[in-house]
């Protein structure tokens, strides 16, 4: 393995147990990582408002890719280092295709999310496990109307982003979605969609952090189970599937780790790096 100077991963279904927590285990491994020098980089589709305080507050956590590559956030400061938006004409055009459908719309703007007050009160129909209803009310702020939301703050957003009470619906927005140039459609759980500018990904926004940091790509450790991680595991020198990832997933990754309920970031890192 190449000498390794950044380690990134994703959270949910990756780094965080399925209650949303951090194990001690993992804790103090990635303490240890810190302490070599190696820089720890959550890598996430949730705005920087929705990254738990544990995560944040982990040593060596000095920065984070955050709403799948659109914004790279300087942890201590909340200053954006680096962010690549979706327009304002090409995000209308997304949002009102998820109109058409039985949604929960989201935009985010400078790392916080937003969505609609009259459709969040019913989560549970589109977010069936408690665990993740909560975490959408404690990461979102609800307004009254999001388009008018929208349409006064008239400027480019992170991402949009919907949640499908229907799964055949979802795949047919997904369908849509793909056939518009300037889209960046992914998905981190099976009823959503999230959309950034065409190009924009995880594995760029590693990419470009790197930069920053005068680290090579070759040289980044980087952990996903979701499809939006894809292009993350495909761009880090060595990318990690985690055991619970969908095959397709694991097909992108150079290797394999434990699930996220076995410690899965945590043993890896132990065995590979630490070792």
């Amino acid at each position: 393995m190449n000498k390794i100077r950044m380690i990134a991963f994703d959270l949910d279904g990756t780094l965080l147990d399925p209650e949303k927590q951090i194990t001690e285990y993992t804790k103090e491994v990635l303490k240890q990582a810190a302490e070599r020098g190696i820089e720890i980089i959550p890598s996430t589709g949730r705005p920087f408002k929705g990254v738990p305080k544990d995560v944040l507050n982990l040593p060596g956590v000095r920065y984070a890719v955050t709403s799948n590559g659109a914004r790279m956030i300087e942890v201590k400061s909340g200053e954006t280092v680096d962010s690549m938006l979706l327009s304002f004409e090409n995000a209308k055009e997304i949002l009102d295709i998820f109109r058409e459908y039985d949604t929960i719309r989201d935009v985010f703007y400078d790392g916080r999310g937003y969505t609609e007050r009259k459709k969040a009160v019913h989560i549970e129909r589109y977010m069936v496990k408690p665990v993740m209803a909560e975490y959408f009310r404690t990461s979102r702020t609800a307004v009254e109307d999001i388009d008018e939301l929208f349409l006064k703050e008239n400027r480019a957003v992170d991402k949009v982003h919907a949640l499908f009470a229907d799964l055949e619906e979802r795949q047919e927005a997904f369908e849509r979605l793909r056939s518009l140039p300037a889209a960046e459609p992914s998905s981190s759980v099976r009823n959503n969609i999230e959309v950034n500018a065409a190009g924009v990904h995880k594995g760029v926004g590693l990419k470009r952090l790197g930069d920053i940091l005068g680290i090579r790509t070759d040289e980044i450790l980087a952990f996903g189970d979701g499809l939006n991680d894809i292009r993350m595991l495909q761009t880090a020198g060595i990318g990690v599937a985690m055991e619970n990832a969908p095959q397709e997933v694991k097909e992108a990754a150079d290797d394999m780790a434990f699930s996220n309920d076995r410690d899965g970031v945590a043993e890896y890192i132990e065995r590979h790096v630490l070792s």
